[in-house]
């Protein structure tokens, strides 16, 4: 590999991660998840530094902390134009970039959302104690879109297919919005 190759590889994982934490911070805040959770504490200690000036201009309204999400924002635009940048020689601008923004956001969460609540799945059939950290930012985080689909569903002698559900309609969003 050359060294402009090995250099995107590590900046994409580096803006991937970050990405990844901002979001989590905007979805664990969104859903009230448990503060005193060593991994909210953890993601939250990361992103203080950088939500903290942010939030002075854009307050957190209600449970949703749009200070997150505009550096979710922030980070895609960056990344897509270094990527562009190096592959095309320029940096675009424009209404395609608020485009780009928005369907790689929707993408973004419909995937963080489907991945989660397969590993919830796993974990379910492992057994693990609810309380354990990991177990319970999962099951607060995917909670707000199991609910509503247990809902749905009537009792089946302890058998919950509430995550089908779920997982059937992300991706029939992901189908309908070609994310």
């Amino acid at each position: 590999m050359n060294a402009p190759g090995a250099f995107m590889h590590l900046f994409d994982a580096i803006f991937t991660l970050a990405i990844f934490l901002f979001l989590t911070r905007f979805l664990l805040q969104l859903v009230q998840a448990d503060f005193y959770n060593p991994i909210s504490q953890t993601i939250v200690r990361i992103t203080h530094p950088i939500i903290t000036p942010v939030q002075q201009i854009i307050p957190v309204v209600g449970r949703a902390n749009f200070a997150a999400l505009l550096i979710v924002f922030l980070l895609i635009i960056g990344k897509m134009m270094v990527q562009f940048y190096f592959a095309f020689g320029r940096i675009p601008f424009g209404l395609g970039v608020l485009v780009y923004v928005l369907h790689t956001t929707a993408s973004l969460l419909i995937s963080y959302f489907y991945w989660a609540v397969i590993i919830r799945i796993i974990l379910s059939w492992i057994a693990p104690d609810p309380r354990q950290p990991f177990t319970a930012i999962l099951i607060d985080i995917t909670e707000p879109l199991m609910a509503p689909a247990r809902r749905l569903l009537p009792a089946m002698g302890g058998l919950d297919f509430s995550p089908i559900i779920v997982l059937l309609g992300l991706q029939f969003l992901r189908i309908m919005f070609q994310l």
